[in-house]
C-alpha cells in the first residue's frame, strides 16, 4: 500500500467546491485537489428520484488526514448528507506518491 488515499466528494457548485479544495489545501490536510464540473448526479432521497448537476471534489491525500479532512467536510458541508468516499491508492508514480506525503504544510 501506498499510504496516499483518493477522497470523493459532490458539492453544489462551483464557489462550494472551491471552498472545499481550497481550505484543505492551504491547511495542509490533501496535497492536491481537482474539481470536476458538470457532473450529472442521480439519486434517491427523501423517496424520490432526484437528477442534479454538481461538482466532483477528487481529493489526493496521505492516510493520516482522511480523519481531518471527513471531519471538515462533515462540519462544513451545504448538504445533510455530504458524500465522502476514501478509495486506497495501490501504486503509483513514487516521486508523486512522495509528493502527496510531503504536502506542503501550513506555517
Amino acid at each position: 500500500m501506498s499510504g496516499i488515499k483518493i477522497a470523493l466528494c459532490m458539492a453544489p457548485d462551483r464557489d462550494t467546491a472551491d471552498d472545499i479544495g481550497t481550505h484543505l489545501v492551504e491547511e495542509g490536510i490533501a496535497a492536491c485537489v481537482n474539481l470536476i464540473p458538470g457532473v450529472t448526479s442521480i439519486y434517491r432521497w427523501e423517496g424520490a428520484t432526484e437528477e442534479s448537476t454538481e461538482v466532483l471534489v477528487l481529493i489526493k491525500l496521505a492516510a493520516d488526514q482522511v480523519a481531518a479532512a471527513q471531519a471538515w467536510i462533515a462540519a462544513q458541508h451545504p448538504y445533510d448528507v455530504p458524500e465522502f468516499i476514501v478509495l486506497d491508492v495501490e501504486s503509483g508514480l513514487t516521486a508523486y506518491l512522495e509528493w502527496v506525503r510531503r504536502r506542503e504544510i501550513r506555517v
